[in-house]
């Protein structure tokens, strides 16, 4: 099992346990590889809910930018949902996690077709 083959298992438990939720690993492992080397980085690889401008680089780069969508209200309600779902008092929110819940929340699988 390669490294980023473990970092998937670790986040599907993640969905699991954290979230409830019984992931769809053929996407999980296509928004993992769509994070790029992020991933393997301690600070990228994680998203800082409590930070404003992370959130705004969230919003700008995979909502936007990724994923198609456009800018509104609708995108602010569609963090906060995934943040809700995540736990706001879980530390460390993996990206890879985060934006499988975003493209879920958005009904964006397609994306990753």
């Amino acid at each position: 099992m390669g490294k980023r083959d473990e970092l998937i298992a670790g986040y599907a438990e993640d969905l699991k346990t954290k979230c409830g939720i019984t992931p769809d690993l053929a996407l999980l492992t296509k928004v993992t590889i769509g994070c790029g080397p992020a991933i393997y980085d301690n600070d990228a690889q994680t998203v800082a809910a409590s930070d404003a401008a992370e959130i705004e680089r969230v919003k700008a780069n995979f909502l936007i930018k990724k994923l198609g969508l456009s800018d509104g209200p609708a995108l602010a309600e569609g963090i906060n949902a995934a943040i809700e779902t995540y736990g706001r008092s879980e530390r460390n929110k993996y990206r890879a996690v985060f934006y499988y819940l975003l493209v879920k929340h958005f009904g964006k699988e397609a994306v990753y077709k």
